[in-house]
């Protein structure tokens, strides 16, 4: 039996932030990781150059059933912590739309960073926790290294989101095995699918891409839309994603600015003897401008084309509702939503109120950022928080 002073489950982003604010305070860590390599999530985001935080976080960039649970650790370690961590380290790096921050070089260079302040951490990988349990004021984890004892014991496993990575449901399980409850996850930031009828009204518009405004109930998000061949992508639709429930329908503009009644009508004026689909072209991309024509069975010149009809077009282009089928799934989910549920945590320590030396961080938390480096700093800063007390 091997003796620390804290063992980390999981070797990502808020794990190993926790072990580097730990050993600063010359903690004895332990860091126990089921995938052959630490960082697995860093090392795929941003299409392999880590959108590692974002210039502009607030507590309402996140979804929780705890919305302000939050803003304590935000508030002491904030994304420019992070950043001035990144320049210490020689990292180079660029923004991005909505101020998305990437590394010019790889995704690497954030493990490596991590890795370099973690000096001195005992890190094991491709290991597997058999069993946790707790004897008075100490936490056995048993492995296939060996077994292992601490008086403090954080998990930092994440959610089941991209099971390749070696995601699983671990860190919920722990926290059921020791009376805390869990807040039902669901993939969050993922595509969504259409039933077979939706999708063959969009047969042949598969790859087509624009700016678009979603809107679900009071929540609105502005960004790329892109249609696929199960249903429809972009940063937009996987904003919107982790809102959405079974059953939703979310509201489209596929010309956010643009009254398109008002310009159908000035054109029938202008254009008259222009077919209906070439001035809508004159905006929309082809394929969709004339599949949205169809629809409405308004195809022919402007002038024969009534108030009526425009109106009816108007309305699926400004307002088109549609009612996904599903979604992707945790195959492809960037992130899970849901989690530990936060009332059964301290927002100061991330300690298990009613499980001295137990803590939770990351997204094993009910925690979810919105997608462009959110999730990166709430991985960073409930590490930090942690760290420094467990």
């Amino acid at each position: 039996m091997q003796d620390f002073d804290i063992i980390i489950i999981g070797a990502g982003a808020a794990g190993l932030m926790c072990a580097v604010e730990a050993n600063k305070r010359k903690r004895r860590v332990l860091v126990l990781e089921r995938a052959s390599k630490v960082g697995q999530k860093i090392r795929i985001s941003g299409g392999g150059r880590a959108n590692f935080t974002n210039r502009h976080v607030s507590d309402s960039d996140f979804l929780s059933d705890n919305p302000r649970f939050c803003i304590s650790a935000l508030k002491r370690y904030t994304q420019h912590d992070f950043i001035a961590l990144v320049e210490k380290h020689g990292i180079s790096y660029h923004e991005r739309d909505h101020g998305q921050l990437f590394c010019d070089g790889s995704a690497q260079q954030i493990i490596d960073l991590l890795m370099d302040e973690a000096r001195g951490v005992s890190i094991q990988t491709a290991a597997t926790v058999r069993n946790v349990s707790k004897d008075e004021n100490t936490f056995t984890v048993k492995t296939d290294r060996g077994n292992f004892q601490a008086p403090s014991l954080v998990i930092a496993t994440g959610g089941p989101s991209i099971p390749k990575m070696g995601s699983s449901r671990f860190g919920y399980d722990i926290a059921r095995q020791f009376g805390l409850k869990v807040i039902d996850p669901r993939p969050g930031l993922v595509p969504l699918t259409f039933d077979a009828d939706t999708l063959a009204s969009l047969d042949g518009l598969a790859g087509i891409s624009l700016e678009a405004t979603v809107r679900l109930g009071k929540v609105r998000f502005s960004e790329a839309l892109l249609f696929t061949h199960r249903g429809l992508s972009g940063p937009v639709i996987l904003q919107i994603s982790s809102y959405w429930r079974q059953g939703d329908t979310i509201t489209i503009d596929l010309l956010p600015g643009v009254d398109v009644f008002q310009y159908l009508k000035e054109a029938k004026d202008s254009q008259p003897k222009k077919e209906v689909r070439t001035v809508l072209a004159q905006y929309l991309p082809a394929r969709l401008a004339q599949r949205m024509v169809e629809w409405v069975g308004g195809d022919g010149r402007m002038a024969e084309a009534s108030d009526k009809t425009l109106r009816l077009l108007a309305g699926r282009i400004n307002a088109w509702r549609v009612t996904p089928k599903g979604s992707e799934g945790e195959r492809t989910a960037e992130v899970t939503v849901g989690g530990v549920d936060t009332r059964e945590l301290s927002s100061k320590t991330m300690q298990a109120n009613a499980v001295p030396g137990l803590y939770f961080i990351g997204e094993a938390v009910d925690v979810t950022g919105h997608l462009g480096g959110f999730n990166f700093q709430w991985a960073w800063a409930s590490g930090h928080a942690c760290g420094q007390v467990a």
